[in-house]
């Protein structure tokens, strides 16, 4: 039997935009839009942190940590000043934590479920009648885009915790608890500039939108397949008159 991918190879592409006033191509459309957002703020992301240090009988130094994706903490150093009398020397302190998995893990979803979309609007534009002519291809993308719900919820969920530890971890407040120097009753250490983390908030929130997108998507991909049957009323041809 001859398969999908021979058919498009074979068969000649046709665009047709009638599909997009359907809900099956239109929230794909929406789905490649939101694949976008998702991982293009998490995976362009890089912030900074900052905190104010003033040794005794010193000028007040404003000290910062810059950090970015895939949020490997630990590896992001900043100079911290010793404190020490007649003494210029800083010592090297690193932010905490490891949080790349989450982040990788979720940028990595986006940029597949971006692929599909693509590799699915061609195909629902451009070889419609061979999407429909068959029950194969429905289903394979039923199941897939099933799968991509499911990793949606797992990639997001884990994002989102992991964006709680990485705004913990970089918080200036989390960072003068941790300095020795400013645990010295002689120096004064106040939180400076907070990291903006605005982009970050609305890539956990598109995660959530493209779960509840590629979710609902999943019923209008089922009314293709053989397994959804409608019950239409039976049309009588001949009605058979009252008594």
């Amino acid at each position: 039997m001859e398969s999908v991918a021979q058919k498009v190879l074979t068969s000649g592409f046709s665009l047709d935009l009638g599909p997009l006033k359907e809900p099956l191509a239109f929230i794909r459309l929406l789905e490649w839009v939101f694949s976008i957002f998702a991982f293009a703020t998490t995976g362009g992301y890089s912030g900074t942190t900052a905190v104010n240090i003033q040794c005794h009988g010193s000028a007040i130094q404003e000290i910062h940590a810059t950090f970015s994706y895939p949020f490997r903490l630990m590896q992001n150093p900043y100079n911290v000043p010793e404190c020490k009398i007649n003494q210029t020397t800083t010592k090297v302190y690193y932010l905490t934590g490891d949080h790349a998995s989450s982040a990788q893990f979720y940028v990595c979803i986006g940029v597949f479920a971006f692929l599909y979309c693509t590799a699915t609007l061609v195909l629902y534009l451009g070889y419609q009648h061979i999407y429909r002519e068959s029950s194969r291809g429905p289903i394979v993308d039923l199941l897939v885009t099933a799968a991509f719900a499911f990793l949606w919820l797992a990639s997001s969920s884990a994002w989102a915790k992991g964006l709680t530890d990485v705004k913990w971890a970089t918080s200036p407040s989390t960072i003068v608890s941790l300095l020795d120097v400013c645990k010295e009753v002689n120096n004064k250490c106040t939180s400076g500039a907070m990291p903006h983390m605005g982009r970050l908030n609305a890539s956990v929130i598109f995660g959530f939108l493209n779960l509840i997108l590629w979710g609902g998507n999943c019923w209008f991909i089922y009314k293709e397949t053989p397994f959804h049957k409608t019950n239409q009323p039976a049309n009588v041809e001949g009605g058979v008159g009252p008594s």
